[in-house]
């Protein structure tokens, strides 16, 4: 049986106040703006990989720029529910399990996230109820399920190197079988910035 998996982006707009306060000093508000809206159009122009549909799910937007790219590449843009991170992905997955057999969840701050990695994901789906894609730091950056439970989002640190851990816990507790893709990295840290720029992305308030 060939899934029908919805792809779901969750990003935010480029506005001072959601960027990254760690990497404000090394690259400034104008350059931080800059990295981060090519972070969320690298995502919208990865191709479309069979999904049934594509929704970017954005936060304090609008943003004229990324949500044109989005509906050029046949995306669909949504205003991210209320809530917190964990309350949002849930209510974003239940959304699309309404309609499709499984839903993936991805953000725009691994810069090595591409189409292999969501290709991998979906072929974990046909075996598992849920696949987890691993930071180096204890996160995921991507999330498949195919079925829902509030518990996997309730009472979560969010951005602590105990995201993971806890999630494949309340997986196993929930008794579902997870895959694990390879671990990735997030851009979160100045340190990381050289790392991203042998990607050949260009930063910087030039």
């Amino acid at each position: 049986m060939t899934l029908s998996i919805s792809l779901h982006l969750l990003a935010s707009a480029p506005q001072a106040s959601k960027l990254d306060q760690r990497l404000l000093p090394a690259l400034g508000e104008e350059g931080l703006s800059r990295l981060h809206r090519q972070l969320v159009a690298r995502v919208l122009n990865l191709p479309p990989l069979g999904f049934s549909e594509r929704i970017f799910w954005i936060e304090d937007g609008p943003d004229e720029v990324l949500e044109a790219l989005a509906e050029d590449n046949d995306w669909m843009v949504v205003g991210q529910p209320v809530g917190d991170l964990g309350e949002r992905m849930r209510r974003i997955a239940a959304l699309g399990l309404s309609e499709n057999d499984a839903v993936v969840l991805i953000g725009q701050h691994c810069p090595t996230l591409d189409a292999d990695y969501l290709s991998a994901a979906c072929e974990a789906l046909d075996r598992h109820q849920a696949v987890l894609g691993p930071t180096e730091d204890g996160r995921y950056v991507l999330l498949g399920l195919r079925c829902i439970d509030p518990r996997l989002f309730e009472s979560i640190p969010w951005g602590s190197d105990q995201v993971l851990a806890l999630t494949c816990e309340r997986l196993q507790a929930l008794e579902w079988q997870h895959g694990l893709l390879p671990s990735l990295w997030v851009l979160d840290r100045p340190e990381h910035l050289p790392r991203l720029g042998r990607l050949g992305f260009k930063f910087g308030g030039d």
